[in-house]
């Protein structure tokens, strides 16, 4: 029988973020898993050497981390009951961050929204869900908003 203790929850705090919460919550309750919420801050490295000092970019994303952190602690008193959860807050490029904190967290499933981009707007940004999905060794489940 499959077993999922760990479930890592990825959010933006987006207006969406709360409804891949509940999906979350659903299945930790289900399950009697324990949940890791993460939030993946830019690292803005791809901006050192645009004529702005890197100490300005590390005290930029210092301000964002600490922020995020905040943040978090709001999401998951606001969102989550019930259930044993963890927040976590990084920096980097979301899809590989939630794939290394998956594996080193050891978790038997991500839960993650899905924005849906079609045309120009998925080849300009590309797809977080769509790169967890392909490089998670666990189960995803994506959740798309509702229109």
């Amino acid at each position: 029988m499959v077993q999922v203790n760990r479930i890592l929850c990825a959010v933006d705090f987006s207006d969406y973020s709360p409804s891949v919460a509940s999906y979350a919550q659903a299945l930790a309750k289900c399950m009697n898993a324990e949940i890791i919420v993460l939030y993946v801050a830019p690292s803005l490295n791809q901006y050192v050497g645009f004529h702005v000092p890197p100490s300005s970019i590390e005290n930029f994303v210092g301000e964002i981390v600490s922020g995020a952190e905040m943040t978090m602690d709001t999401f998951i008193d606001e969102n989550f009951t019930d259930v044993s959860v963890t927040g976590r807050v990084a920096t980097g490029y979301a899809a590989e961050e939630i794939l290394e904190t998956a594996h080193n967290e050891k978790v038997d499933m991500i839960v993650i929204g899905t924005h849906g981009r079609k045309g120009i707007d998925r080849i300009l940004f590309g797809s977080v869900a769509e790169k967890v999905v392909k490089g998670s060794a666990c189960p995803v489940l994506t959740i798309r908003p509702q229109s």
